[in-house]
């Protein structure tokens, strides 16, 4: 058998079940599912606070969470509908806990605790307990896994549903019942409303049945089970898609490379004779989850940029449980000859992780750091110092910790966040932009590193005004932005109008 994914014998029947003496003890299946929760609660707990820090999509959830239930539904009505029930779940830990680094991220490395843990499950159930415990542990190392466990966002909890949706499927299939077919769909929906794409997990379950050739009333099981979870997942779908200019931000494949250099890898871990102790293999289960979500999002990105490889961080669930199959199966071979070549190359691999894993929890990690950010207007800004965001979406880069701008006057904004039920607040219109800032001497502007086209009628009077009536006298890069102080050219005089302190 060259490919994993192949029924495990040419006439398509169900290979017998291990013997008693074959079977896992109970002692080895807590040590498959422990141990590698406890790697990843290890691995997630150190450098948890990542310096003190803060990245934009962080911010966020931070922002959004500790507003009252009401104001999270009015806000998800206009704008991040995808992320509203990780934002219920995160105000009531935000009420039971406190707002703070700790309970932003804590429920992520949980999650990925119990990720790794339900991958260990899974490869014992199909190729063994040392292939499930070497896939636990490996998935916990995971650079990828690594850093999501250390984020406020909602990716980690994915992971986990899916990791645990996927053995009750593999369950499913040996001894199928209707509380595990609904145990099964309930878990794939919970992932789904947690974050859309997760439905590429459902394709990919879809996929492994086929290709394992299970007993038709097992497909039509599932089918019913995936055509409930499609229907629970419309109406998000449905609303959601009007909101797609939420991700217009993405001008194409974002770091694919995570992803393909997993492919890579897989697929040749999944050209061994990997075992099989069930009706499903574990290539027949790995390749599809590897292989399948982000294709389908790389291909939808031809039409529209959709590919982001967080997106897909459900798919190390498949590279996690090849590479713990195929070192399963070097250790089954164990010619002498090779055996220093092995352990050389799993303390290679063990080493080139470690700058991978310090760097992870450094700021500079993220795309950008809310909090230097903050930081930055606040040191260079003067107290009666006009305000602009550029563009005024980024106005929540700024407002993790409101004291960093207090002492300055927000020139744009006319309703703050919370009032208008945004994410960054309504602005004024372009003219009585333009007006304001005529008002002042000195203002400072944020502006996040990427190129941002700023078309907007309101963004064009604030970069043409300052064009043309201010220069600019200091710049401060940070992780993420430009931090600019523009002063007021000397032959263009200030108007008189309402004083500063009745801007704001």
């Amino acid at each position: 058998m060259s490919l994993a994914v192949r029924a495990p014998a040419a006439t398509g029947s169900v290979p017998a079940r291990p013997s008693p003496a074959q079977r896992p003890s109970v002692r080895g299946k807590a040590l498959t599912v422990v141990l590698p929760a406890t790697l990843a609660l290890v691995m997630g707990l150190w450098g948890i606070r990542r310096q003190n820090t803060m990245w934009g999509d962080e911010a966020v959830t931070y922002q959004l969470a500790q507003r009252e239930p009401s104001q999270i539904w009015h806000t998800v009505q206009h704008v991040d509908l995808v992320h509203a029930l990780h934002y219920a779940v995160m105000h009531v830990i935000f009420d039971l806990f406190g707002a703070g680094l700790l309970s932003l991220r804590m429920p992520s490395v949980l999650a990925m605790a119990a990720a790794a843990s339900g991958v260990g499950l899974l490869g014992l159930r199909l190729a063994g307990p040392r292939a499930g415990l070497l896939a636990g542990l490996v998935f916990a190392l995971l650079p990828q896994v690594q850093k999501y466990a250390q984020e406020g966002r909602s990716y980690a909890m994915v992971c986990a549903l899916i990791a645990w949706a996927s053995c009750a499927m593999v369950a499913n299939v040996s001894r199928p019942g209707r509380w595990r077919w609904a145990a099964y769909g309930l878990t794939m929906l919970l992932a789904c409303l947690l974050h859309e794409f997760a439905v590429l997990a459902l394709v990919a379950h879809g996929v492994t049945l086929i290709v394992s050739r299970t007993p038709k009333r097992v497909l039509r099981a599932w089918a019913v089970t995936a055509a409930g979870v499609a229907i629970g997942l419309l109406p998000l779908v449905v609303v959601s898609a009007g909101q797609s200019e939420q991700v217009s931000w993405i001008g194409g494949p974002v770091r694919p490379y995570p992803l393909l250099v997993a492919v890579v890898v897989g697929m040749l871990c999944a050209r061994a004779p990997l075992r099989s102790r069930g009706p499903i293999g574990a290539g027949a289960l790995a390749v599809p989850i590897l292989l399948l979500p982000g294709a389908l999002l790389l291909t939808a990105s031809v039409i529209k940029p959709l590919f982001v490889d967080r997106y897909v961080l459900f798919s190390d669930i498949g590279i996690a449980l090849l590479l713990g199959a195929w070192l399963d199966h070097v250790h089954r071979l164990r010619p002498a000859r090779y055996t220093p070549a092995v352990y050389i190359a799993a303390i290679a691999a063990l080493v080139a992780l470690v700058p991978s894993s310090f760097s992870l929890r450094t700021p500079q990690s993220r795309s950008n750091d809310a909090t230097a950010i903050g930081a930055a207007v606040r040191e260079e800004g003067r107290s009666g110092d006009g305000l602009l965001y550029l563009a005024g979406r980024h106005r929540i880069l700024a407002a993790t910790h409101p004291g960093d701008t207090r002492h300055l006057t927000d020139l744009a904004l006319v309703q703050d966040p919370v009032e208008s039920n945004t994410l960054a607040g309504v602005e004024l219109p372009a003219r009585d932009i333009a007006a304001r800032m005529m008002r002042f001497h000195r203002i400072v502007t944020v502006r996040v590193a990427r190129a941002d086209t700023l078309t907007d009628p309101q963004e064009k009077a604030k970069t043409d005004t300052l064009r043309r009536h201010f220069r600019e006298h200091a710049t401060t890069r940070v992780n993420g932005a430009r931090i600019t102080v523009y002063v007021r050219d000397h032959g263009t005089p200030p108007k008189t109008g309402t004083p500063v302190q009745h801007l704001r």
